[in-house]
């Protein structure tokens, strides 16, 4: 190929609601992308989470045929494809690699639980990505870096445990488990079938990369640990980078880096957190939807418009965001309290966007003063980032300078990144990283908003310890 051709990268992105398939050029730009949305998950009885027929596959596909309709430039010119898929998740396979049941949500309790073999023709147990790598390539080969959780991966070496028995323990046997590579290596090449199915070109190199949040934080060019990144999404978490596997954190948990032996410490954070954002939207139904139409903008736009007319801290208004209980506290409901004739719609709307970040806040200065470091910067990643109300409050909760998030798919552009390392684009990371990731708009706190929300934080944060008893009372009334 000659050296003035262009080159260009693929990066799947299989997310919690949707996949997402992006053409990016060598620069990070976006050339082409498409999009599928998952279906609603199957929950057959308590505590079970399926994603429904193969609908990861499914989404992927159609996602990849849509970017690759959209690309203009010659197919010959792709060079790599990246994946990354949902972190948590657990597939049982056949023998040819096709599933042998649907595959567990991460919101599946059966993935924090040791594996159960209940299936007679079950020949592997993987993650999703080792199941989409093997459609993809026909490999049974997947990341290290997405066996976080009930795995016997070795979190130092990120190898298998060479401890027999404690694979055993945790319910599995060593033919059971996949081949691991590093994030950046080549998983194989896309098959025939593959190609058929996305519309990707048979016998392009398909790259590993790691966890969702782990390659999200990639693409956010993630790089130093005075750098905290807020990543929006169904699960709304902090995230900062390190280069030590930390053992037995107190106030956050450490998770696998889409760079080979480099860690990511996540705090705790909110389940369904931009999940809850957009069941408040739909609530509010047609009227405002009509009311966005009149005023020419989307329906989170106008809410986010008129939201932003509400002074901080909503006037009192708060939410404490526990629309999914954890699981260490079945009985919790989520809350909000502090309603008087002031408020409404658009106060309820702020307050679920400050709980948010008042959640993470707290959160993540746990995390910091456990690892003796602090943060000069947010960096804000997610469909949320969108929300210059969102943005603007960040900055305010956090006291530090916001920065959005450049990419649509930030995830995606760190697949491609993996990708650009493992097809040679890129000598190593470090350059990859520098060449393909943009800086974002920058949003500064207002130092009065921020004491007034470090003053609602310390009661925000007491009101578990207030609700908790009448929560127990009432789950034995309705669960």
């Amino acid at each position: 190929m000659s050296s003035a051709r262009p080159r260009y990268l693929i990066g799947i992105d299989n997310g919690s609601q949707s996949s997402k398939v992006t053409v990016f050029g060598t620069d990070g730009r976006v050339v082409s992308e498409g999009r599928a949305a998952l279906r609603p998950y199957d929950t057959p009885r308590p505590g079970v989470v399926e994603h429904p027929d193969d609908d990861l596959w499914t989404s992927i596909g159609a996602a990849s045929r849509a970017a690759l309709a959209a690309f203009d430039g010659d197919p010959a010119d792709i060079v790599g494809v990246g994946l990354c898929t949902i972190r948590f998740c657990r597939a049982v396979l056949k023998a040819d690699g096709t599933l042998a049941q649907p595959v567990m949500s991460w919101m599946d309790e059966r993935v924090g639980l040791p594996y159960r073999e209940t299936d007679p023709e079950a020949a592997r147990v993987t993650t999703s990505s080792g199941y989409i790598g093997h459609r993809m390539t026909g490999e049974f080969r997947d990341t290290a870096a997405n066996y976080a959780g009930m795995w016997p991966l070795d979190p130092d070496t990120w190898q298998w445990s060479d401890d027999d028995a404690k694979i055993a323990k945790l319910g599995l046997r060593r033919e059971l488990l996949f081949d691991l590579v590093l994030p950046g290596d080549v998983l194989g090449e896309v098959t025939e079938e593959a190609a058929r199915h996305t519309g990707i070109p048979a016998g392009l190199p398909v790259v590993a990369t790691a966890n969702d949040k782990a390659v999200e934080a990639l693409g956010c060019g993630l790089r130093s640990p005075d750098t905290l990144l807020v990543s929006l999404g169904t699960y709304v978490a902090g995230m900062a980078t390190g280069p030590r596997n930390v053992a037995d954190p107190r106030d956050f948990w450490v998770n696998y880096a889409a760079e080979p032996h480099a860690y990511l410490y996540e705090s705790g954070g909110v389940r369904r957190g931009m999940w809850t954002v957009s069941w408040y939207r739909d609530l509010l139904g047609e009227e405002a939807s009509a009311r966005a139409r009149a005023a020419g903008l989307d329906v989170e736009d106008y809410l986010g418009a008129e939201a932003a007319k509400v002074p901080p801290g909503s006037e009192g208004l708060m939410t404490v965001l526990d629309w999914l209980a954890p699981g260490e506290a079945p009985f919790r409901k989520g809350t909000m309290l502090g309603f008087d004739g002031r408020h409404g719609r658009f106060h309820v709307y702020r307050s679920i966007l400050e709980a948010l970040a008042m959640t993470v806040h707290e959160t993540t200065e746990r995390m910091a003063r456990e690892l003796g470091t602090s943060h000069r910067e947010v960096v804000v990643s997610g469909g949320g980032s969108r929300s210059d109300l969102m943005m603007r409050i960040q900055a305010d909760v956090h006291g530090l300078p916001a920065r959005r998030a450049a990419a649509s798919s930030a995830a995606g552009l760190g697949a491609a990144i993996c990708a650009a390392v493992g097809v040679g684009v890129y000598a190593d990371f470090e350059e990859a990283a520098a060449r393909m990731v943009r800086a974002g708009e920058v949003f500064h706190p207002d130092p009065d908003n921020h004491a007034l929300y470090r003053r609602l934080e310390a009661v925000h944060r007491d009101v578990r310890e207030r609700t908790d008893a009448l929560y127990r009372r009432t789950y034995d009334l309705f669960g």
